[in-house]
């Protein structure tokens, strides 16, 4: 491909796509008006084109116009490129409404809580057209929304990702066992083993909740290890922490929606042992369908970890 610089007369189409007008409707004042020009206009800039090919092209009637000779074969070689220009501007257009769009983003809470607000401030300092329009729920409905096409992207925090997804990990997390101060585990000195756990009735978040799954897939990898019925079942990381605050009873919560609670002294955090309650939190989209826009913008800064 040349680098070099356009020459001159042909730096600028509008004279050419006068001219292809004039050759359609005969006349100046036409081909004027079919491009939003005055005649005046339209005829400057055709005396210009004959300029810098350097003869006329054009052949003036009391009736309307002709083109000439020279004028008809710089016309035949100048409809490809006028129809290329005109594509060309077609595809660039496109190119914007991909970018300046909506996206519609299903989160899990961990990470619509706790992440996704900077990555939108970053987004929206990379494009501050793009309209945004957030869902959060847990994992499960999260994947059900992207596979109805409810959303473009969806973030889950679950240990497995629904068929018919493609997914990429954006962030690692970190379950933690927490309990009241006034909890009997709080005070002894050693942590409860994965079967006390196990055992052990939790406050939780409901059956389709990324957390929950993580920790029953953590027990059962661990060795075959089933959860208790939950003590309390609910559908808000802010409830449970009310609820084991008040020494209802324990939790297993991400790790980041608890270190305002940590750093307060109103919960406690025990390890477990031998357990790995590391998970992956990832981003979701329609298998065989690559992000486009806004939505590829954003995975590109969750992979950032802006």
């Amino acid at each position: 491909m040349s680098s070099r610089p356009l020459p001159r007369s042909v730096r600028d189409l509008t004279g050419y796509e006068l001219l292809l007008s004039v050759a359609e409707l005969g006349s100046i004042g036409q081909a004027a008006g079919s491009h939003g020009m005055s005649q005046p206009a339209a005829s400057a800039r055709l005396r210009q084109l004959e300029a810098d090919v350097g003869t006329a092209l054009l052949e003036r009637r009391a009736r309307g116009t002709r083109l000439t000779t020279a004028g008809e074969l710089v016309a035949s070689w100048a409809q490809a490129t006028v129809e290329a220009a005109s594509d060309l501007a077609a595809g660039i257009a496109a190119l914007r409404a991909d970018r300046h769009g909506h996206v519609r983003i299903a989160a899990s809470l961990t990470v619509a809580e706790y992440l996704l607000p900077r990555w939108l401030i970053a987004l929206r300092a990379s494009d501050p057209e793009t309209v945004v329009a957030l869902d959060s729920g847990n994992s499960a409905e999260v994947a059900t929304s992207v596979l109805a096409g409810t959303a473009d992207i969806g973030f889950v925090e679950s240990p497995e990702v629904a068929s018919g997804l493609s997914a990429r990990e954006v962030a690692r997390d970190e379950l933690a066992l927490v309990v009241a101060p006034s909890h009997p585990w709080a005070s002894r000195r050693r942590e409860p083993r994965a079967e006390e756990l196990a055992a052990t009735s939790l406050v939780s978040r409901e059956r389709g909740s990324g957390t929950r799954w993580a920790l029953e897939r953590a027990l059962r990898e661990h060795a075959g290890l089933e959860t208790a019925e939950p003590l309390l079942e609910v559908s808000s990381t802010t409830a449970i922490k009310a609820a084991v605050t008040g020494g209802i009873g324990p939790a297993v919560l991400s790790a980041r929606a608890v270190s305002t609670e940590l750093a307060a002294g109103t919960l406690v955090r025990l390890g477990v042992t031998e357990l790995d309650l590391t998970r992956s939190l990832r981003a979701v989209w329609p298998e065989g369908t690559p992000l486009r826009g806004p939505a590829r913008d954003l995975l590109a800064i969750a992979l950032r970890g802006e």
